[in-house]
């Protein structure tokens, strides 16, 4: 019975470990990408040819599917999408924010 127990105890504090570090992780990558979302991004309602003045030229231009037409235009650190010719997001790439986790020693 004892050793039940101890068992139960050691399984039940190895999860909780274990989801905590999970849980600190995903806290990290949160905090990571609203700190990015702070930054210089393409704002809502801007015009394709302002983007393209304000920010250069994307890294490729994805067509546009759907109705109303979504178009995607990527960037190194994040993408922009159009509906017809005005933005509707900026969202930065995942890739982005973990590159610059690492870049900070992963903090």
């Amino acid at each position: 019975m004892m050793r039940t127990t101890l068992g139960k105890l050691v399984w039940g504090t190895a999860f909780w470990a274990v989801l905590s570090v999970a849980t600190a992780g995903d806290i990290l990558l949160i905090e990571k990408v609203e700190e990015r979302q702070s930054r210089d991004l393409p704002g809502n309602g801007l015009t394709m040819n302002e983007v393209e003045s304000r920010y250069g030229s994307p890294v490729e231009k994805r067509p546009a599917v759907g109705d109303p037409p979504i178009t995607r235009w990527i960037y190194p650190d994040y993408s922009v999408f159009f509906e017809h010719e005005l933005v509707i997001e900026s969202v930065v790439r995942h890739s982005a924010v973990v590159r610059e986790a690492e870049a900070q020693g992963g903090s």
